[in-house]
C-alpha cells in the first residue's frame, strides 16, 4: 500500500519566497543594507559626539572622507576604465566626459569659484539621490507590485532624500556643508518648510500603509527593498535634519553611500570575472576579484584617494599637513590664476564619477 502523501490535484505547493539578492546575501546584508542602521546606532550610542558638532577629528576624517568618500569614487575604475568590456562599449563617453568635464569646470571656476563648487555640490546631490533609487529598483526588479504601489515606492525614495535637502535650504542654518561654505543656496521660509514637512509625514505614512497592504496580500516581505527604503529615510533625516553636526552628517551620508557603492562594484566585478573564460578579462581585474583580492581592491583605491587628497592639501586646503607631510616638502602657494586649472583638475575624478555613474548602471547596459 502506497502511504506517500501527495498534494491534491489543483492545489500546488506554495513556493517559498526568494529574496531578490544580487549575488551574495551575506555581503549585501553587511555592506549594502546595514551601513545606515549601523551608523545611526553609533550616533545614538554617543550622542554628545554628534549633536550640533561642527568639528571632525582627524581620525574621523581619514576613515570617512579619505577611505570611504574619496576611495569609493575610484572604485568606479573597476567598472569602467579597468574593465575591458566596459572600455570597448563606452570608449567614446569614457574619453569625452573627463575632457569636457575639465573644460567646463575650468570655465566655471574662472567665472566664479563658488559657482564651480555649487554646481559640483548639486551634481553630487543628484548622484547620491539616484543611487538610493537605483538600489531600490535593483531589489524590486522581480517583484510583482501594482503600478500604484511602485509609484508610492518611487516617490518615497525620492522624497526621503529631497525633504532633508529642502530642510537644509529652507530651515535653520546647518553646521556643515557639502564641499565648501555656502555651496547650497539657502533661502529660509517657515511657510514653505511647513508644507514640505506635512508632505514628508504624509509620504512616510502612505508608504508604510502600502507596505502593510502588500504584506497582507502576498504574505511575504521583500527584505532588501524595505531595508533600502527605511535606511534611506533614517540616514537622510537624522543626518541632515535631526542632528546638526558635521560628524553626524558625514557619518550617515558617506557611510550609507560609499560602502554600498563599493560593495556593488565588488559584486559586479566578481560576477563578470567568473562569467568569462580565463584570459579574456584583464589580469588586474582577475587578481582584484579573486578569492582574496579584496585586499588589492581596497589597496589600489586607498592609494589613489591618498594621492588625490595629498594634492588637494598641498595646493588648496592645507588642513592635514602631518598626514600629507610628503606633499608639503616644498612650500606650495599657487596663484589664483593657477587654481583656475588646478581645482577643476583635482575635482575631475569625482565629477567624472558622478556623470559616468548616470549611465553605466542602466539595466539594459549592465544587467540585461
Amino acid at each position: 500500500m502506497n502511504t506517500t502523501p501527495h498534494q491534491p490535484t489543483g492545489t500546488p505547493l506554495a513556493r517559498p519566497y526568494k529574496q531578490p539578492w544580487i549575488g551574495n546575501p551575506t555581503v549585501e546584508k553587511i555592506f549594502i543594507l546595514l551601513p545606515p542602521f549601523f551608523s545611526l546606532a553609533i550616533i545614538a550610542a554617543f550622542p554628545h559626539l554628534f549633536q550640533n558638532n561642527g568639528n571632525m577629528p582627524d581620525a574621523g576624517w581619514v576613515i570617512l572622507i579619505l577611505l570611504i568618500d574619496v576611495a569609493h569614487v575610484y572604485s568606479t575604475l573597476y567598472r569602467t576604465y579597468f574593465d575591458r568590456r566596459s572600455w570597448e562599449k563606452f570608449r567614446v563617453p569614457l574619453l569625452l566626459i573627463p575632457l569636457l568635464g575639465f573644460i567646463g569646470g575650468t570655465l566655471l571656476y574662472w567665472q566664479d569659484g563658488l559657482l564651480f563648487w555649487r554646481v559640483l555640490a548639486y551634481l553630487a546631490v543628484f548622484h547620491f539621490v539616484r543611487q538610493q533609487y537605483g538600489f531600490m529598483r535593483i531589489y524590486s526588479r522581480s517583484e510583482t507590485i501594482p503600478l500604484w504601489g511602485r509609484r508610492i515606492d518611487t516617490f518615497t525614495i525620492y522624497y526621503a532624500t529631497l525633504y532633508p535637502l529642502i530642510y537644509w535650504h529652507l530651515g535653520e542654518p546647518r553646521h556643515f556643508n557639502w564641499f565648501v561654505d555656502d555651496d547650497f543656496i539657502t533661502f529660509p521660509s517657515a511657510t514653505l518648510l511647513k508644507a514640505a514637512t506635512l508632505l514628508y509625514y504624509a509620504t512616510i505614512t502612505t508608504y508604510l500603509t502600502r507596505e502593510i497592504i502588500q504584506l497582507l496580500r502576498t504574505r511575504h516581505l521583500n527584505i532588501p527593498r524595505v531595508a533600502i527604503l527605511l535606511g534611506t529615510i533614517l540616514s537622510w533625516y537624522f543626518g541632515i535634519v535631526y542632528y546638526n553636526g558635521d560628524m553626524a552628517f558625514t557619518l550617515l551620508n558617506v557611510v550609507s553611500h560609499g560602502i554600498p557603492y563599493m560593495a556593488l562594484i565588488w559584486l559586479y566585478g566578481k560576477k563578470q570575472v567568473s562569467a568569462v573564460p580565463r584570459g579574456t578579462s584583464a589580469p588586474l581585474l582577475r587578481a582584484v576579484f579573486s578569492r582574496y583580492g579584496i585586499i588589492l581592491f581596497l589597496a589600489i583605491i586607498f592609494l589613489l584617494a591618498y594621492f588625490e587628497e595629498g594634492l588637494w592639501d598641498m595646493t588648496l586646503w592645507k588642513e592635514h599637513v602631518k598626514l600629507f607631510s610628503v606633499f608639503h616638502l616644498f612650500n606650495t602657494h599657487l596663484h589664483a590664476d593657477a587654481l583656475t586649472f588646478v581645482v577643476p583638475l583635482l575635482a575631475l575624478p569625482q565629477l567624472t564619477h558622478y556623470i559616468i555613474d548616470g549611465f553605466i548602471w542602466r539595466r539594459n547596459n549592465s544587467r540585461g
